[in-house]
């Protein structure tokens, strides 16, 4: 059960929420196992609190907006709940914010947003940069947390200092961090502001998440895409297609001028752990080579629990690299609202990996010391 679900079913939150106004951080994934809103649950006899407020994050409160696109042009007041929105992602890193508009005639702030446990999945820095302003006005935040769909693995490299975007705001994090966001967000209290007032209603684990998945995001249709995704977003930082533009984004990728054959038989060739690969050749419908026919390869995923996802995309661009060096560039326009520092430092967290990429070295060293970063992150 969801922290959500929970308080459907009567469970006592940890903060009194009976009669308090409330602003709600949310998108579409706010929703029962049975398919109630949020909204609607907080509304309820049960929980008797009154929405004043809905906040959304990237792509929006209904997730309608695709990937880095400025949520600026929603109705000011949702046409379903009746209750007036503010985006928290729009056009400049100040958008990102809550302003004290966002926090006005407000008790509490409610995060219910289903997360896919990888650092550079913006909702958790949203929710960092919501407990600062809440802080800052001495409001509490309750977390209604859900279970981390790809699980509690934790796999390297963590987040250098000088390398912090909205894809990574606190350095010494890994890419796949292993947290639920409720315990993401103690984490981020820990060290950006002791003061944040912060609640978290936990999650009882033991479902399957396959069979509740509700896409968090226009690009991640499948469980089977958030498994591969702590790895395969590393090739939104470079001129490969991830996938978007189709109907399985990050579980398809390649670009023209790469031989699909060859490249899904060299990536069978180094056994990686719970998936396969197949040649396929696709067309973008959008983003990069919209409408251009791109070689490739689809992953099948038959084992989730034995993925090592980073190590999968650093194992794709390894590929690229030797077997078509022409298909694989760098991307150089701004990321997440950052211009002088190249998108793949970005997600990867310092420039290493593009180094040893684009020295044609060894990967294994690199792997090496991920997984020693994986360590020393669990081990504290």
């Amino acid at each position: 059960m969801s922290g959500l679900d929970r308080l459907a079913a009567g469970d006592p939150p940890p903060i009194r929420l009976r009669g308090q106004r409330v602003a709600l951080l949310c998108n579409h994934t706010a929703v029962t196992a049975t398919g109630e809103h949020a909204v609607e649950v907080l509304r309820s006899d049960t929980v008797g609190a009154h929405v004043v407020r809905l906040l959304g994050p990237e792509h929006g409160v209904w997730s309608t907006h695709q990937d880095m696109e400025p949520v600026l042009d929603g109705p000011p007041v949702d046409p379903f709940f009746g209750v007036p929105v503010r985006s928290l992602y729009g056009d400049d890193l100040a958008s990102l914010t809550a302003d004290a508009d966002s926090f006005a005639d407000v008790d509490i702030v409610v995060y219910d947003i289903r997360d896919i446990g990888t650092r550079y999945y913006t909702y958790a820095a949203t929710l960092a940069f919501l407990l600062e302003g809440a802080a800052a006005r001495d409001l509490d935040v309750l977390v209604l947390d859900r279970t981390n769909p790809i699980g509690g693995a934790v796999e390297g490299p963590l987040l250098k200092t000088g390398f912090e975007s909205f894809c990574g705001i606190e350095p010494g994090l890994p890419i796949r961090h292993g947290m639920t966001v409720g315990q993401l967000g103690r984490w981020y209290r820990d060290r950006r502001a002791a003061g944040f007032k912060l609640h978290v209603m936990d999650p009882i684990e033991g479902r399957d998440e396959a069979a509740v998945w509700v896409p968090p995001s226009p690009n991640m249709p499948t469980l089977e895409a958030a498994v591969v995704y702590p790895g395969m977003c590393l090739l939104e930082g470079t001129t490969l297609s991830e996938g978007r533009g189709t109907t399985q984004p990050f579980l398809l990728f390649g670009a023209p001028g790469i031989d699909p054959l060859a490249l899904s038989r060299e990536l069978n060739r180094r056994a990686l752990p719970g998936v396969t690969f197949v040649p396929r050749v696709f067309r973008p419908e959008f983003q990069k080579h919209a409408n251009r026919a791109c070689g490739g390869a689809f992953l099948v995923v038959h084992d989730r629990d034995a993925v090592q996802a980073v190590a999968l995309g650093v194992h794709v661009l390894d590929a690229v690299r030797r077997l078509a060096p022409d298909a694989l560039g760098w991307r150089h326009d701004a990321y997440e609202f950052v211009e002088d520092v190249p998108a793949i430092d970005l997600l990867w967290g310092s420039e290493q990996l593009r180094q040893t990429i684009d020295a044609g070295a060894d990967i294994g060293p690199l792997l090496s010391r991920i997984d020693d970063d994986a360590r020393r992150f669990v081990n504290g």
